[in-house]
């Protein structure tokens, strides 16, 4: 299935959509799966809480961030594929993340975590046929498709991965 158009997602996920590369969203996500986890199990362990700035998040912070997100948004697909009409409302990140413990967690569990996530969400993912992918619901008060969930979830992955490179 292809990338989705302006119209199928909300404006402010353009950045993630943008981030993602042509192909197979499902192989995609199954390679993203794989690098982000060497990634984060690669990352020394004393750098685990640091913030490249006053009032940043922690790697440890960003990982559960990326976590929370994904369940969200795998959420999100799943409540569109099957057609619930019902608006799913949005969430503010920054409560998130500041009403976690993610700092009190291993930073190797949580990518071991971020791993086992992914590849659940895969065998859901693979199970939807182009109908589902192409299903929309409201969420965050905007339309979306099941297609644009999977593009959001990989973009918003491949951008805090970024985030990290460059100032971590």
């Amino acid at each position: 299935m292809a990338k989705p158009i302006t119209g199928e997602y909300a404006p402010v996920h353009e950045t993630y959509i943008s981030k993602v590369g042509e192909g197979d969203i499902i192989e995609i996500l199954k390679s993203q799966q794989e690098s982000t986890y060497a990634f984060f199990k690669n990352r020394p362990t004393h750098k685990a809480t640091y913030a490249y700035a006053e009032g940043k998040w922690t790697v440890k912070q960003v990982l559960g961030h990326m976590i929370d997100t994904e369940r969200i948004m795998t959420y999100r697909a799943l409540r569109i594929a099957r057609n619930d009409a019902t608006p799913l409302p949005g969430f503010e990140q920054d409560d998130y993340v500041a009403n976690s413990r993610h700092n009190d967690f291993d930073l190797m569990d949580m990518a071991e975590e971020f791993k086992l996530l992914r590849q659940v969400n895969l065998y859901f993912f693979k199970s939807l046929n182009n109908e589902e992918k192409q299903r929309a619901g409201l969420a965050s008060n905007y339309s979306v498709t099941v297609n644009a969930l999977l593009y959001i979830i990989a973009g918003h992955e491949a951008h805090h991965l970024q985030i990290l490179k460059e100032r971590y």
